[in-house]
C-alpha cells in the first residue's frame, strides 16, 4: 500500500488510541454537572470537533451560558485523570510502526496538543511520528480540511500522496475535501 503514498497521516482518538470510551466517560461527568445529558450517540456523532467547540454547541442548544474554554479544560482534566487507562489500537499502531523510517508519518487531530502529547507519550507512540498538528494548529476543524493539508505541509508531501487513517464522519469528510484518500478505522 505504501507504494503509492509518499506520507501517511493518522488521527489519535479513536484511531491511534482507544480513547473514546475514556472521553465519553469525562464528557458525561463534566457536562452533567451543568445539568447537560450528551447522549454516547451524539458524542460519537461530534468525532473529531474540538473540545471548546462541542460545549459551545451543547451550550446554544441549551439556550445556557457557559465559558467553553473552562468547561473544555474541565473535561480534558477529566479525560487526562483517566489516562493510566487507555489502550492503544494495536492495528493501527502496528501499520504506524511497519512505516516509521520508511516514510514520514504525522498525527492530524481535532484534540488538544496536550491531551494527544499525553496519549502518544503513555502508549510510547510519540517517536514514530514525524509531525503532530492538534486543534491549535488550525483555525477551521474537520470536517474541513485544514488539519490534515497542515500535516501534509509540514510532511513535506502533496495531499493527494497522502494516505490519512481515521474512525468519525467529521475526519473522514476531512481527508475527502483534503484530497486525500483515507481508511476508515472503525
Amino acid at each position: 500500500m505504501s507504494e503509492k503514498y509518499d506520507g501517511l497521516i493518522f488521527d489519535c482518538d479513536g484511531t491511534l488510541t482507544d480513547s473514546m470510551p475514556l472521553h465519553y466517560i469525562a464528557w458525561r461527568e463534566t457536562m452533567a454537572a451543568y445539568g447537560i445529558d450528551f447522549t454516547e450517540e451524539r458524542f460519537y456523532a461530534m468525532g473529531g470537533m474540538p473540545t471548546d467547540r462541542i460545549v459551545a454547541v451543547l451550550a446554544a442548544e441549551q439556550s445556557m451560558e457557559l465559558n467553553a474554554r473552562e468547561v473544555a479544560d474541565e473535561k480534558e482534566s477529566a479525560f487526562i485523570a483517566s489516562i493510566a487507562k487507555l489502550l492503544p489500537r494495536i492495528d493501527v499502531c502496528d501499520i504506524a510502526r511497519a512505516h516509521h523510517g520508511r516514510i514520514p508519518l504525522a498525527v492530524a487531530s481535532g484534540s488538544a496538543r496536550n491531551s494527544v502529547i499525553q496519549q502518544l507519550d503513555h502508549l510510547r507512540l510519540t517517536d514514530l511520528f514525524d509531525s503532530i498538528v492538534a486543534s491549535e494548529d488550525t483555525t477551521r476543524h474537520k470536517p474541513e480540511p485544514d488539519v490534515f493539508l497542515e500535516a501534509a505541509r509540514r510532511l513535506g508531501v502533496e495531499p493527494v500522496k497522502c494516505l490519512v487513517y481515521e474512525d468519525s464522519p467529521l475526519g473522514i469528510d476531512a481527508a475527502i475535501a483534503a484530497g486525500m484518500d483515507y481508511v476508515d478505522v472503525r
